[in-house]
């Protein structure tokens, strides 16, 4: 794992049915928001698909978790290979912040502060609808910054899989049930 994503690093609930999880991460706010808007850097990290940098234009996510990486681990059962997701930009001011519905829930918000030669990258998902959802949401959010870090810092990540489902764990000893 790399330096940047260290034990502080896990998400936190900062109100009922919200996470919040901050990362700092090496280089400028611009390669940083490059990495959360263009879709060759962004599937490197999340998910592809593309992304009209105004409110109200569509964003299309596409996970492949298992190409994240040459040995991303074990797909744990009822994962398929890919999942997409229709989204909407709802706010945008580059290169600080980006808001986008997020299916069920009520959407995410990325800020990026710089701080020194580092950026403050801060992930808010709102309204997630239950425990089971938040778990997963928690471990994913987490792996996916994980791996945005090492790509970042030129290192190479853990596993995608093996890193979701030993944070899933601990997500579930954090988070009250």
């Amino acid at each position: 794992m790399t330096q940047i994503a260290t034990a502080d690093s896990y998400g936190s609930l900062s109100e009922d049915a919200t996470l919040t999880m901050e990362r700092l991460l090496p280089g400028s706010i611009d390669r940083v928001w490059a990495y959360l808007t263009e879709s060759d850097l962004r599937r490197q990290w999340l998910a592809a698909g593309t992304m009209d940098m105004r409110v109200g234009a569509p964003v299309e996510l596409i996970w492949r978790n298992s190409e994240l990486m040459e040995h991303p681990g074990t797909r744990p059962e009822g994962f398929d290979e890919e999942h997409r997701m229709e989204s909407e930009i709802t706010e945008i001011n580059p290169p600080h912040r980006l808001s986008i519905s997020w299916g069920s829930t009520g959407g995410v918000t990325f800020e990026l502060e710089p701080v020194g030669d580092m950026v403050r990258f801060t992930v808010t998902h709102r309204r997630i609808p239950d425990r089971s959802i938040m778990l997963n949401v928690s471990a994913g959010w987490h792996a996916h910054l994980d791996i945005l870090a090492a790509r970042l810092a030129n290192e190479e990540p853990e596993p995608f899989w093996d890193n979701w489902a030993g944070l899933k764990a601990e997500y579930d000893r954090r988070i009250p049930a």
